[in-house]
């Protein structure tokens, strides 16, 4: 499986510690950055992980940023992202299960274990074909699509 990483200043340590344990676990990872931090802004990241992840280079994504909204608000802004910033297993668990989530957001206060364990359950859990969840994500595609 092939992640794609991407943080701002303030997300850089949780990024490079989620990094460091899905590397240990064998993943395929891409690192869109920041490399530091060095004050810098979350779309000049959010942007080219979005698209890698909406052209399907990558599986699945993970944005950091200081509180996880911002970020998540740029990945939206490409098309074929539905990113959720998530606080808790259950908004992962929906997200993915109704909304075919495919970047989750953190802030950057998230504890390590507590991060690795949702995006454990992010990139396992399967989305719902429940008609009523593939009929409200059509209609976002649909929209998308003017």
């Amino acid at each position: 499986m092939k992640l794609g990483l991407a943080s701002d200043h303030r997300g850089f340590k949780l990024k490079e510690l989620i990094k460091e344990e899905l590397q240990k676990e064998g993943y395929e990872l891409v690192d869109f950055g920041t490399n530091s931090e060095e004050s810098t802004d979350y779309p000049d990241y959010a942007f080219p992980l979005g698209e890698a992840v909406a052209k399907k280079e990558l599986d699945f994504g993970i944005a950091i940023c200081g509180s996880g909204i911002g970020i998540s608000i740029a990945c939206n802004k490409v098309k074929g992202i539905r990113c959720a910033k998530v606080d808790s297993l259950e908004d992962v668990i929906a997200t993915r299960n109704d909304n075919d989530a495919n970047i989750i957001a953190f802030g950057e206060k998230m504890p390590i274990e507590k991060a690795i364990n949702m995006v454990h359950t992010f990139i396992s859990m399967p989305c719902s074909m429940e008609e009523k969840h593939v009929r409200r994500r059509n209609k976002i595609k649909e929209y998308e699509e003017q």
